[in-house]
């Protein structure tokens, strides 16, 4: 119980946030903190298993460890590993694991995701997830908040690396479940391709009605298991009066979240 362990409570500088269902996640007031993209994402991952749930997931730069957990409580039967180069990153997650008392099933490890020793296990996971930074080095300004550089600027590679590792880790029938800048299309599918992959599905992302897409989801799956490719009608979180949509109210609910 959260209460017998003072040490996973949050500590100066540190948030206590809601999450899905009743779990919570541990975050940085003033360091990455878990976004839109990371709950597309997993739900996106989650619509795709729901009829076939995974026994093993692999989230790719779990980050503080926000699409583990909502995959983790979306399939409470499945064991999950996360992958991550931050130090103070991982120690936040697995907090956050310990709170909401899935240490038991749910594992973090520190490396870096390009690296197979990382993950020696290979090819045995039924649903493998990552969101990957969009900005190549020398594109942007680095952020100066703690965590927020590598979770924005390529710093270990961007989706090519992603979907390598991926590839590595695919059980026979599996799928990887990422996103990526709606304004690079092209190299998410080069990506995917030049790995063995293929995109199955893709989902664009606009933020409010009227606007252009932010990002995009895809469910890609060895180019020999892929029998259909599908884009999807595009997501839309608010409408024009800048209201939450019916169907991102849909997805929140989905996702253990409140109206």
């Amino acid at each position: 119980m959260p209460e017998e362990r003072p040490e996973i409570w949050p500590g100066a500088g540190e948030d206590l946030c809601y999450l899905v269902g009743d779990w919570r996640i541990l975050q940085l007031v003033r360091g990455h903190r878990w976004s839109l993209d990371d709950l597309v994402t997993a739900w996106f991952a989650a619509q795709l298993r729901a009829a076939m749930p995974p026994a093993r997931i692999a989230d790719l730069g779990c980050g503080i460890g926000a699409v583990l957990l909502m995959l983790a409580w979306r399939f409470p039967r499945a064991r999950c590993t996360g992958i991550e180069a931050q130090a103070l990153s991982v120690a936040l997650a697995q907090r956050s694991l310990a709170w909401n008392g899935v240490e038991s099933r749910c594992e973090l490890r520190l490396g870096d995701l390009r690296d197979a020793a990382v993950a020696p296990e290979g090819a045995v996971y039924d649903l493998v997830t990552g969101t990957p930074p969009y900005l190549p080095p020398g594109t942007a300004t680095e952020p100066e908040r703690l965590q927020r550089g590598p979770c924005h600027i390529e710093h270990r590679g961007g989706i090519e690396a992603y979907c390598a590792a991926a590839t590595r880790l695919l059980a026979v029938g599996g799928r990887f479940v990422t996103c990526h800048s709606a304004a690079q299309i092209a190299r998410a599918e080069a990506g995917a391709a030049m790995n063995g992959l293929a995109v199955e599905y893709r989902r664009d992302v606009i933020p409010r009605h009227g606007k252009s897409a932010l990002f995009s989801v895809y469910a890609m799956g060895r180019t020999a298991e892929v029998d259909d490719r599908q884009v999807l009608p595009p997501l839309i979180v608010r409408d024009a009066r800048g209201q939450r949509t019916d169907e991102f109210r849909r997805l929140r609910a989905e996702m253990g979240m409140p109206p």
